[in-house]
């Protein structure tokens, strides 16, 4: 229930070589450094929707943690994953189905922010936001 609420972008953190490493063109990776994401999730005991709206696109993902489901990135990444909550953080592994690579996303909420940190290939991207 902590992640409950509308969360805006406020500033990433090497957000753009993460994009890199991802295989993002440089166009794109200037485009979604300034996505001016938003974010609003509801909990419903293990089923999430979230929303995501962005300068890109808008769309609703509902997923029960533990269960497998598909997703695409806004740069059309198609990915298959789930999410589980550790302790207090929403931790996603998905598989690339183009490569068949990991990545690994982390939501957490510290102190009035709400935490999203990306790892693929080494590298480590973080993005705030604010509700």
């Amino acid at each position: 229930m902590a992640f409950d609420g509308t969360w805006k972008i406020d500033r990433n953190e090497n957000y753009e070589k993460f994009m890199e490493a991802m295989g993002i063109g440089m166009m794109k990776r200037k485009l979604g450094a300034h996505d001016n994401l938003k974010i609003t999730i509801q909990q419903d005991g293990n089923k999430f929707t979230v929303k995501e709206a962005s300068n890109f696109r808008n769309i609703e993902i509902e997923f029960t943690l533990g269960v497998n489901f598909e997703y695409s990135l806004a740069d059309g990444t198609e990915l298959s994953g789930a999410w589980t909550l550790e302790g207090n953080k929403l931790v996603g592994t998905f598989t690339r189905k183009d490569n068949g690579k990991v990545l690994k996303a982390y939501r957490e909420i510290v102190g009035d922010e709400l935490v999203q940190t990306y790892v693929y290939e080494g590298v480590e991207s973080k993005r705030f936001f604010k509700r």
